[in-house]
């Protein structure tokens, strides 16, 4: 049996990644899409409604003071570029609080606690002996440049830069710049896969060409270690005693 769902975004790049991550589940079907509290209102009273993927910071009436307006609300996903809620969303008895931005991957699990979910045509796919790709391999986040929401593959991400309250990533083929602070992406990031250096600059492990105690060489980029960073990362590096400062 499906999921009636709804969204509830102020940001209609959010409610475009979300519908498109709803409509790859067999499971969830799609009732209304929200840009605020009231059209929500309006969409629980008018619908049966099984789960609300729920924005928090919303103009007027913030979500979590909407989800407390209800009197037999249904299950919430609390989506939110925002950290600071969780022990709210937690008090709320939320099944799941997702970040901005959101990845595919992320969002299954969430639903995952409210029903087991499959990709659509999954199971009419016949099982073969597939040898299976490492998850890095297929993950990726969405960025927000341009207006449009990008998706960065992680496994292409050579390192990120801070630029106050912008954050350059590059890649091989491509450099994005979006509204982003370099703490919230480090926070998402797989700490095997990526290492902050320098307050501004956050690389990945795998893509090290070279590095000495004041610097790693990232294709033709040389990127400075910060002196508050050094030690932590000479000593993930295995280096530690081997390099003079």
């Amino acid at each position: 049996m499906k999921l009636r769902c709804i969204i509830v975004d102020d940001e209609p790049l959010a409610l475009d990644v979300l519908e498109t991550f709803v409509e790859r589940l067999d499971n969830l079907e799609l009732v209304c899409r929200c840009s605020n509290a009231v059209e929500a209102y309006n969409c629980l009273q008018a619908e049966h409604v099984d789960l609300i993927f729920l924005d928090i910071q919303m103009p007027k009436l913030t979500g979590i003071d909407f989800l407390k307006s209800l009197s037999n609300p249904p299950k919430v996903i609390f989506t939110t570029a925002y950290r600071d809620y969780a022990l709210d969303s937690y008090e709320l008895n939320a099944v799941d609080y997702l970040l901005k931005p959101i990845a595919f991957d992320r969002f299954l699990k969430a639903v995952a606690k409210v029903t087991p979910a499959e990709p659509k045509g999954m199971a009419a796919i016949p099982a073969a002996p597939v040898q299976a790709e490492p998850d890095y391999k297929e993950a990726f986040i969405y960025l927000k440049a341009d207006k449009k929401m990008v998706k960065v593959m992680l496994s292409d991400i050579l390192y990120i830069e801070s630029l106050k309250d912008y954050i350059r990533v590059k890649t091989e083929t491509k450099e994005i710049i979006s509204y982003q602070k370099i703490s919230f992406l480090e926070e998402k990031l797989p700490t095997d896969k990526f290492l902050r250096i320098h307050r501004s600059f956050i690389i990945a492990l795998d893509k090290i060409q070279a590095f000495s105690a004041t610097a790693v060489d990232i294709g033709k980029t040389e990127i400075p270690i910060g002196r508050f960073y050094k030690n932590d990362v000479l000593q993930v590096l295995g280096q530690n005693n081997l390099l003079e400062s």
